[in-house]
């Protein structure tokens, strides 16, 4: 068997990053090797560049080497992204070929399925890296298939339910936001459309998706027509299969991580500790954040806030919390795994963004479900209703989560709790001992990737190359 070198296509995205990067060390270990592409800016941002045997890294401009601006609307860095990025690509493959170390598949995650295209034009294998749930990439696949207006007049009806097949009942809040009449992301569903029109094309679309085969196992074999392949969690191997004991970090972060957190923790009893964090794009509203901070501090709890760097403007706010030290502390951004994995943690109150979903999963956390858009809301379901494994806010008439409401939700973890709060952090445990068992030598996602990377690697390979070889020339035979 040849050993495969994969190239590796992220969108410029803090969410992106993350499980790329593990993935593409999981291929490392599995004998392959890795180009990691993304955009010059994200490439230079990236804080903690892993070094690593067999993986290397490239570069493609979307126009805005030094950061996109302010005023650049979403719809046209996404347009730009798609005119510049697929020559760039092309040429990086072809540049390679003629450099005698052709690549023996693309992959690529969402959002870009313009590198698909590319591939498919130079006769290049590829596959997509899902990093959502495979019920939301079947939720996107009946809304595509048959399903859009059922769909849409249910996300049109907050009293309305449906049921897909394959997956549980879904109310509008708990759909994926991009579908929503409230949607004000005009790029979304076109983008969304032309991934799954750009699988069409292919004529053995491979689907990886970041997830297990017992965390969503109805749901990775409910559309008949694609193969979902499960080869998550894509989690730094210290904190899940213990495989590689150095790997304690995704080594992708686009946010200089602040200091003396984890002494901070050190200090505190075990199970205490209420971690907050929104990720790396939602942005909360002056109010929310002073209805969290109440809920936190009415808790009486110890808490660990990430509020990035660019959101805290109102100096007044941070002061407040600030002043309160001997409970809470505040951070611009963190090692999440790493804060949720300690001894200390008691509860996440999380936005429900996929990589933090997997995270508190594999640290055995339950969560205080508090999704703001994207995938989230249905994140949210799938933790309370079908993983059980936290509880989702409810928020008031205008929007806001109140602080009584946050308090709420932190008792049924913190401190005394109660049966229903002991019963989540029972199935916490749960699902992090059925994640790591899927990671294992032997375990599902190991076998999963296994046979993916033996499929690309075999004597086809050869083939592959004459194909791009010809590509050079102008001429690609039938």
């Amino acid at each position: 068997m040849v050993h495969p070198h994969v190239l590796l296509v992220t969108f410029p995205a803090q969410g992106h990053i993350n499980p790329s990067l593990q993935f593409a060390k999981r291929l490392l270990l599995l004998g392959a090797r890795v180009t990691f592409a993304t955009t010059v800016f994200v490439h230079r941002r990236i804080t903690k560049t892993p070094t690593l045997d067999g993986l290397s890294f490239a570069t493609f401009s979307d126009g805005y080497d030094d950061g996109v601006p302010p005023d650049i609307s979403v719809d046209h860095y996404m347009s730009e992204l798609k005119r510049r990025s697929s020559q760039a690509l092309t040429d990086l493959i072809l540049s390679s070929t003629n450099d005698g170390r052709s690549f023996t598949c693309l992959v690529c995650t969402t959002l870009i399925p313009w590198a698909a295209d590319v591939a498919r034009k130079l006769h290049l294998p590829s596959a997509l890296l899902w990093i959502q749930p495979a019920t939301v990439f079947n939720i996107y696949y009946y809304y595509f298939n048959g399903y859009g207006d059922v769909i849409t007049n249910s996300s049109n009806d907050p009293s309305c339910s449906i049921q897909l097949p394959g997956l549980p009942f879904l109310s509008s809040h708990e759909l994926p936001s991009f579908l929503l009449a409230s949607n004000v992301y005009a790029f979304a569903v076109p983008t969304l459309q032309k991934q799954f029109e750009a699988l069409k094309r292919q004529d053995n679309p491979r689907i990886l998706v970041n997830t297990f085969d017992a965390l969503e196992a109805e749901a990775l074999r409910a559309i008949k027509e694609y193969n979902l392949i499960a080869i998550g969690p894509l989690i730094p191997s210290a904190f899940l299969d213990g495989r590689d004991p150095s790997d304690t970090s995704f080594g992708g972060d686009l946010f200089q991580t602040s200091k003396d957190y984890i002494e901070w923790l050190n200090s505190k009893p075990k199970s205490s500790v209420i971690y907050v964090s929104f990720g790396s794009l939602a942005v909360l509203t002056k109010q929310q954040k002073e209805e969290i901070a109440r809920g936190l501090l009415d808790s009486g709890h110890p808490f660990l806030w990430v509020i990035r760097a660019k959101e805290n403007e109102e100096e007044n706010e941070e002061d407040k919390l600030s002043c309160k030290e001997e409970k809470g502390m505040i951070v611009s951004w963190c090692s999440q795994v790493e804060v949720l994995s300690h001894p200390s943690l008691g509860c996440f109150v999380t936005h429900c963004g996929w990589n933090s979903t997997l995270e508190s999963l594999v640290s055995g956390v339950p969560v205080v479900a508090f999704p703001q858009w994207s995938d989230q809301g249905t994140n949210a379901k799938l933790i309370e209703d079908v993983w059980k494994t936290g509880v989702r806010v409810t928020a008031n008439e205008d929007g806001i989560v109140e602080g009584d409401e946050i308090k709420r939700c932190l008792e049924l973890f913190i401190g005394v709790g109660d049966r229903k709060g002991e019963e989540m952090r029972r199935n916490a445990k749960k699902w992090k001992d059925l994640a790591r068992e899927a990671c294992k030598e032997g375990g599902s996602s190991y076998e999963n990737l296994k046979s993916f990377v033996d499929e690309i690697g075999d004597r086809r390979t050869e083939n592959i190359c004459l194909r791009l070889e010809a590509s050079l020339k102008g001429f690609v035979p039938s």
